[in-house]
């Protein structure tokens, strides 16, 4: 399904990974971690033929399923619902014979008996590709990811992120393909979504590869695990379950800390009497075989990873403002016939913290895109107030220019940043070097996490819209982003399925969504998060 040998890839002159060699067979349920930036969005991308390795070879063997992190597949025009039935070739077939149907009743008899003809050749078709069955296939698997009728008969341009995301799920499960490669693919999942994903994956029975952080899902599907050792550029490959793993990579750890410091032990001792013997004329070939000796002891072992390095993350000090720093008042917003809210009035006084609800698709997005400026509300006024400064973080990360580099990116989001002062700054988010003029397109999910944030951090912000701002971290990261909202002094609006992100933030509100309804935060709202 598919054979990996010899792998080697390059994102510029950073060597990611070499030597690589695995196979994903029938069942292999693959968990591929590591921390953000080592390559493990790059690998997928690669072994899905979305990219070329710069060395080795990738085979593949059946229908390959790939999501990524950011969709962007389809025709915008296209009905979402077409789009899933299209993994099966069905979708288009079932719109001929939607239309040969009103065709069939033309007052023309030519348009009409054409029209029945066509309708019948259609009909063999749909019934030999699974017919109904598979049309009811794809209608549960869209259900239990929160994919409603009415979403389904959308065109993919009037969707949301979240949405699109979903949409390209369901299209996977449903196509049948061999292997599949999901990469994070619980983001805008809610709970009840998340476990039916977990199951589905359960009983798969072709194989795939799942990069998550949602640590359940890992541990309860993958039978192997390949860790990305970006200080090594080598995968590890762990033929067991998750909690096996984690138990054989300590053990891992420790006999290679175990047996480098034995050979550094023996190495100085061969230094030392090699330096004795140097002194001596004599004794300078026996000087130089200990010299030699010691160092072939250090270069065969295995190298003790790294401590993995973290991004240190603190929100701006936020610049002074007025009392009421943004006001939004009578927003509604509507695509097509389908009405997304209506009158939502929202006061963001100086330093509140208001998390958003709502289930997807209620309009949480759409929100925070208003009140940033991004799209226009079909009525009402958002009225800013003295000193507003806005650190808006888009969950689809549309904040950064893709053709720009990183350092450019990091500059527009402060013009009197200086490139030293960014080169700093883009440091504490681990990009370092040559990092910074990558330009940003390549970047993972997790990279652009990090440089949008790093663009929020020197923006001088005093009102934080962030929306799900914890996606595509790991866990270290995450406690980095969540340690950095409970202590930033300004307002905050934020949307997350992540409980631990809206403990951190500690909110006095609570916003309704679509309904608008406003309240005091208490802790029976803590059990919506996950549900919303």
């Amino acid at each position: 399904m598919l054979a990996v040998q010899g792998l080697e890839i390059r994102v510029g002159a950073r060597l990611l990974m070499e030597g690589v060699d695995f196979r994903v067979d029938r069942g292999d349920k693959i968990g591929l971690v590591g921390r953000n930036g080592a390559g493990k969005t790059t690998l997928t991308r690669a072994l899905a033929g979305e990219t070329l390795p710069t060395g080795g070879t990738i085979s593949r063997s059946g229908e390959i399923g790939y999501l990524p992190q950011d969709p962007r597949s389809g025709d915008p025009e296209q009905l979402a619902r077409t789009r899933i039935l299209d993994a099966r070739g069905l979708g288009q077939i079932v719109l001929g014979m939607q239309r040969a149907t009103e065709e069939m009743a033309s007052d023309d008899a030519s348009i009409a008996d054409a029209a029945m003809h066509r309708y019948g050749r259609l009909t063999d078709r749909f019934l030999a590709l699974g017919g109904y069955a598979a049309e009811a296939e794809a209608a549960s698997i869209a259900s239990n990811l929160n994919l409603p009728d009415r979403i389904l008969d959308q065109p993919l341009k009037t969707l949301s992120g979240g949405q699109r995301r979903r949409i390209e799920l369901a299209r996977i499960l449903f196509s049948d393909a061999s292997t599949m490669i999901l990469d994070e693919p619980t983001n805008h999942l809610d709970a009840d979504s998340v476990v039916w994903l977990r199951e589905f994956l359960k009983g798969y029975s072709g194989g795939f590869i799942v990069i998550s952080h949602d640590i359940e899902l890992v541990g309860e599907t993958v039978n192997k695990v390949f860790y990305l050792d970006a200080n090594r550029q080598v995968i590890d490959i762990y033929n067991m379950g998750w909690k096996h793993y984690l138990r054989q990579r300590e053990a891992d750890e420790e006999r290679r800390k175990k047996e480098r410091l034995n050979a550094e032990k023996k190495a100085t001792a061969l230094q030392l009497q090699a330096a004795r013997f140097g002194a001596k004329a004599t004794k300078a070939a026996a000087a130089h075989q200990m010299v030699a000796r010691a160092e072939k002891l250090l270069a065969g072992l295995e190298a003790v990873r790294a401590v993995d390095r973290v991004a240190k993350l603190r929100f701006p000090e936020p610049a002074a403002c007025g009392r009421t720093p943004l006001q939004a008042k009578n927003l509604s917003k509507s695509y097509g016939s389908l009405e997304i809210f209506t009158a939502v009035d929202l006061a963001i006084d100086r330093g509140s913290k208001v998390v958003v609800l709502g289930l997807n698709g209620a309009g949480k997005t759409t929100l925070l895109r208003m009140l940033a400026g991004v799209d226009e509300p079909d009525t009402g006024v958002i009225e800013p107030g003295h000193g507003l400064r806005i650190g808006y973080y888009a969950q689809e990360h549309e904040t950064i220019d893709v053709k720009r580099t990183v350092l450019q990116n990091m500059v527009s989001a402060s013009p009197q940043l200086t490139e030293t002062e960014a080169r700093r700054v883009l440091g504490s988010f681990l990009f370092t070097g040559d990092d910074v003029l990558k330009p940003a397109g390549v970047l993972s999910g997790g990279e652009k996490t990090r440089l949008a944030l790093a663009m929020i951090v020197v923006s001088g912000a005093n009102v934080l819209l962030l929306d799900e701002p914890t996606n595509n971290l790991d866990p270290a990261s995450r406690e980095e982003i969540l340690g950095a909202l409970a202590g930033y002094t300004g307002a905050v609006v934020l949307v997350s399925h992540d409980a631990g992100a809206v403990e951190a933030l500690n909110p006095e509100r609570v916003l309704i969504l679509p309904d608008g309804v406003e309240d005091h935060w208490n802790k029976d709202y803590a059990e919506l998060v996950e549900l919303a």
